[in-house]
Order: structure tokens, then sequence, then C-alpha cells
């Protein structure tokens, strides 16, 4: 008399079903990421739940304000400008890690006026020493500006503005 295992004749006659249970949690899965994604207040959350994006006057520039979350999830640093002597004169420095080139090569730093609110402002490099940029203009001695996170910044205010 042969003896047979009986679980090896069943992996067989189980996998239509696993193969069915697979395709119908994926397809379930699609419906309702896609249920989600089509939701009208979707975009409206993921737009206004991180930044608000003010036009400022007819300047072309832009007020950014950030949510809180949004300031520690982007873990968003800021430090003043300063003055420095260079041959003589006062110049302006900012930690290199603040300046931001636009896709046209203009120089950028983020101002902070108030917690939270980030104010785009044209800079102009004279040089870079070390880790910071002397400034030949820019904004005034003690404006603290971005340090960490300005490419972010720049992203938010364009994605939400333009």
């Amino acid at each position: 008399m042969e003896v047979t295992n009986y679980y090896e004749d069943r992996p067989h006659r189980r996998r239509p079903y696993m193969i069915g249970a697979a395709v119908l949690a994926g397809v379930i899965a699609f419906a309702v990421y896609e249920g989600v994604a089509a939701s009208p207040d979707a975009s409206a959350v993921a737009a206004n739940e991180s930044a608000t994006v003010e036009p400022i006057g007819k300047t072309g520039l832009n007020r950014l304000v950030l949510t809180p979350s949004a300031i520690k999830r982007l873990d968003v640093k800021t430090a003043p400008v300063h003055n420095i002597e260079v041959k003589g004169k006062q110049r302006k420095v900012v930690p290199y890690g603040a300046v931001f080139y636009d896709a046209d090569g203009h120089t950028w730093v983020y101002t902070s006026p108030k917690p939270r609110t980030f104010v785009r402002a044209s800079i102009t490099i004279d040089s870079i020493d070390g880790s910071g940029a002397i400034l030949s203009a820019g904004p005034a001695a003690g404006t603290r500006v971005a340090t960490v996170g300005v490419q972010e910044l720049f992203g938010s205010e364009t994605e939400y503005s333009g």
C-alpha cells in the first residue's frame, strides 16, 4: 500500500484562490487611492495644509506663510544678516546656505519678517568667503534670512502662486 502525503496534493487547489484574493486586494487598493485622489477636497487640503501665498502688491513677489507643522517638517532655520568690514568698507554677509539661484541665474534669499513668514529678496553677491556670501546689495543687517529649507520655500511659493 502506497502512502501519499495529503498536503502535497493541496497547494495547486489553493493557488487560484490566492491569486484571486491578491487581484481583489489590488483592485480595492486602487479604488480607494483613486477615490481619495479624485476627492475635491484632497487638493485643497494638500495646498492649504503647508502654506499660504499672498501677493505683495504689484511687486511680483509673494509673502509665504507656513503652518507650524510645515516649519517643523521642513526644519526651516534662520540667521540674521550681519555686517563685516571688507577692505575698509562695511559689507552685509549671509550664510551661503541662505543663497538661492533661480533658473535665470538671479540670486535671492528668503527674509523672515515675522515667525513662519518668508519673503523672497533679491541680493547681489560681491564674493564668497568660506561659508558666507558677502553682499553688495541685499537686506539690511539684522534681517533674518532662511538658511535651511530655502529650496522648499521656493518650491512652495512657485507651486501655489504660479
